[in-house]
């Protein structure tokens, strides 16, 4: 009896395959990102991870974007390590991996039962490649290699994002993103002096930033002044600028009705409560700011006012209903007064402060042309009397200087 022998194919090493064209792509300045997906290990709300280039201390690392439900948490691994990184993760704990780069696309799949699967393709159409200085999917305006950054406990000693810092680095790069719209748009010039006042500057994280921004990324001399009534924090704050050399920012003790106005470019009040933002805006005013940026918090002063106007009496019965309509006319009054002073006003969301919800900015840039004043006054009297509001802290504050009439 004869015996034929049969031949069985190994299974494929797709396993190896992708990590060996990861590390082609890398190899080649090729590689725009990797996602993996199908998350199935054990860590709570884990999503996905997106892995990109950066550059750190003039290093190529694989930067780790882990994606939870509410947060994010960035890794940075040099790219051997990184590939060794992503090896261990495949497939235990994600069974999809989706490779990006300007010439292929692959994906690497594993079924409920470990089955592999490799699937490659040529790029559709010509891509961009990759910055490995700023994040594709969200322009940062700032890097975390900042000093000042490490200094007020933003990220480690590694520049690497400090997870509970989270929220804060979001709000900071926001906070500058706003900021480098309203300059381009305003009638300030980069070769003069910029002055800066940031009123109730607290551990000073815009207030550094913004001198930052300013000096480093912008190549302008910017001066800037922190006021916070703190002693403690305006002391922490002057020995941190000493100590990272950051010529032309102080801090200051005071607040926004005990500083004397002197003219400034730029006025920051974030998180000024109640009729605190009105004498903000007013200082903004009278010290002639092409810029002005206030995110309000409390709005007792009309709230105290506000009559409900018949028909929307059943609406504001309730007391939540009724605090939310005195916000959103408390600031429209806000946004119309500037707007009849010279100022082309947005008001728009902005991210959380800390852990209130209060995250409404009002945005003021000087125009070249101011509107017709006549017809905004009467506007804002005729929202008033709607209301039956008889006094708004900021349209005092504008009539007794002759602002308005």
């Amino acid at each position: 009896m004869s015996v034929t022998a049969t031949s069985t194919q190994p299974a494929p090493d797709h396993h190896g395959q992708f990590l060996s064209l990861l590390d082609t792509s890398l190899s080649q300045n090729s590689f725009i990102k990797l996602v993996l997906a199908k998350y199935v290990g054990a860590e709570a709300e884990l999503q996905r991870i997106i892995i990109k280039l950066t550059t750190i201390k003039e290093q190529p690392h694989l930067s780790f974007v882990y994606r939870y439900k509410t947060r994010d948490i960035t890794k940075n691994f040099l790219l051997t390590e990184g590939i060794e990184v992503i090896a261990g993760l495949l497939p235990d704990a994600f069974k999809n991996a989706h490779l990006l780069s300007l010439t292929d696309e692959v994906q690497l799949e594993y079924s409920k039962k470990g089955k592999s699967t490799l699937f490659k393709s040529k790029a559709q159409q010509e891509r961009e490649a990759p910055s490995v200085e700023h994040d594709r999917e969200k322009k940062r305006y700032l890097e975390l290699s900042r000093p000042f950054l490490t200094d007020l406990g933003v990220t480690n000693k590694q520049h690497e994002l400090i997870p509970a810092m989270s929220r804060k680095w979001k709000q900071i790069n926001k906070f500058i993103e706003v900021f480098s719209h309203a300059l381009s748009s305003s009638p300030l010039a980069l070769d003069q002096p910029i002055k800066v006042a940031d009123f109730g500057s607290g551990k000073g994280y815009l207030t550094f930033a913004i001198h930052d921004y300013l000096r480093n990324t912008l190549q302008a001399e910017g001066n800037v002044t922190g006021v916070e009534l703190r002693e403690d924090m305006v002391m922490l704050c002057n020995a941190a600028a000493q100590r990272l050399e950051h010529p032309g920012l102080v801090f200051e003790h005071g607040d926004v009705r005990s500083v004397a106005p002197s003219a400034l470019d730029v006025m920051i009040a974030l998180h000024a409560c109640d009729i605190a933002t009105d004498y903000a805006i007013h200082m903004g005013i009278r010290s002639g700011a092409s810029i002005i940026m206030c995110s309000p918090c409390c709005h007792k002063q009309i709230r105290l006012q506000i009559q409900s106007p018949t028909l929307l009496r059943p609406m504001l019965q309730y007391g939540l209903h009724m605090g939310q309509q005195a916000e959103m006319v408390t600031d429209s009054l806000r946004a119309l007064l500037l707007e009849a002073c010279g100022y082309e006003t947005k008001v728009f969301e902005f991210i959380s402060l800390e852990h209130t919800n209060k995250n409404k900015m009002i945005l003021a840039v000087k125009r070249a042309e101011p509107l017709k004043q006549p017809e905004l006054l009467a506007r804002i009297q005729e929202l008033k009397t709607f209301y039956g509001i008889q006094e708004h802290c900021l349209e005092t504050l504008l009539q007794a200087d002759g602002y308005i009439n």
